[in-house]
């Protein structure tokens, strides 16, 4: 079972930007109780798009920089990497069918 990476300021680069997969991207905090509630179903798409799609998670708290890059207002968000550019984002709690049509449409 495939789970989602763990990104930071460190690795961001290369995880996410110079991937040759599509990558979901979940700015994220501890403190954050919706975040809490959507984390399963991040799990379940690291497990569903596994060879297809990387699933990445971000911890806003101990990244700021790439929470002040990309402009996060409100947590979770999810920003959706295609090539190294962010081409689509979505904020709050969402269903997963929603998020699996999002990848879907980049794989």
């Amino acid at each position: 079972m495939s789970k989602p990476i763990t990104v930071s300021e460190e690795n961001f680069k290369q995880e996410v930007l110079e991937s040759t997969q599509p990558v979901l991207v979940d700015f994220w905090a501890d403190w954050c109780a919706p975040c809490h509630q959507i984390a399963p179903l991040i799990e379940e798409l690291a497990d569903q798009f596994e060879g297809q799609a990387r699933i990445a998670k971000i911890d806003v708290d101990a990244n700021p920089g790439l929470a002040q890059t990309y402009a996060i207002r409100s947590i979770p968000s999810l920003l959706f990497f295609r090539d190294g550019k962010a081409v689509d984002q979505v904020s709050g709690t969402v269903p997963k069918q929603t998020l699996a049509n999002k990848l879907r449409s980049l794989v």
